[in-house]
C-alpha cells in the first residue's frame, strides 16, 4: 500500500505504561509485544516526513463521578491517572518535538478534542492505526475517523490486545464496514 507522505498521518493509540507496561494497572502482554514493530513503523514515518500523531487515554480521578451512564472505571477500574507515571507513554517509543500528541478522556480520540480540525488544517486524509487495544480504543478511534471521511487503515502486526479474538474481531469489522486492514512490511510512503 502507498501512502502519499503529505497526506498521510500514523496514529498510535494508547501506548502507555499503564497498558502495555508489565507494572500498569491494565497491562496486557500483547500491547507490550507490538512496541518494537510501532517503533519501527514510526522511524519510518519520521523519515519520510510523514506526521506522526499519539494518542494519550487520561482520566482527571473525578472524571466519571457525575456520570449518568458512561463509566470506565466503573469498568476497568481506575487507570491512567492524569499526571501520573500509568498516562505516559512508553519509553521505548520516539516522541519527537514536531510529532503531535491528543489528550483524551474516552475511547475515541475524536471525542472532544483537536484531532479533527488538527488534521483538516493540515489536508491529512489518510490515517494508518496502530496501538492498543484493538477492540476498543484503537476501533473506536478508527470507526470515528472513517465516519468523518478519512481513510482509517489499521496495520495488523503493530495493534495490541487482550485477547487474540478481540484482535480478529476489530480487524474484520474495520475491513468489512470503514477501513482497510495491512501489515507494517506493506505499507509504503511516497
Amino acid at each position: 500500500m502507498d501512502f502519499d507522505t503529505d497526506a498521510t498521518a500514523v496514529v498510535v493509540v494508547d501506548m502507555q505504561n499503564g497498558f502495555c507496561h508489565p507494572d500498569g494497572s491494565l497491562y496486557a502482554p500483547e500491547s507490550e509485544a507490538v512496541i518494537d514493530t510501532i517503533g519501527d513503523l514510526i522511524e519510518r514515518a519520521h523519515d519520510a516526513g510523514v506526521q506522526v500523531i499519539y494518542t494519550r487515554d487520561v482520566h482527571p480521578p473525578e472524571q466519571f463521578e457525575d456520570a449518568h451512564y458512561y463509566d470506565e472505571f466503573e469498568q476497568w477500574g481506575e487507570h491512567v491517572l492524569e499526571d501520573s507515571w500509568e498516562a505516559e507513554i512508553v519509553a521505548e517509543l520516539d516522541v519527537r518535538p514536531e510529532d503531535h500528541v491528543v489528550e483524551k478522556h474516552t475511547y475515541d480520540a475524536f471525542h472532544e478534542t483537536e484531532l479533527d480540525g488538527w488534521l483538516s488544517a493540515r489536508g491529512i486524509d489518510d490515517l494508518l492505526f496502530c496501538g492498543t487495544l484493538a477492540n476498543v480504543c484503537v476501533l473506536h478511534t478508527a470507526g470515528s475517523a472513517g465516519l468523518r471521511d478519512y481513510r482509517p487503515v489499521l496495520v495488523e502486526d503493530a495493534i495490541g490486545y487482550i485477547e487474540e479474538a478481540h484482535h480478529e474481531y476489530a480487524l474484520d469489522h474495520a475491513d468489512w464496514l470503514f477501513g482497510e486492514v495491512t501489515t507494517r512490511e506493506s505499507v509504503a510512503f511516497d
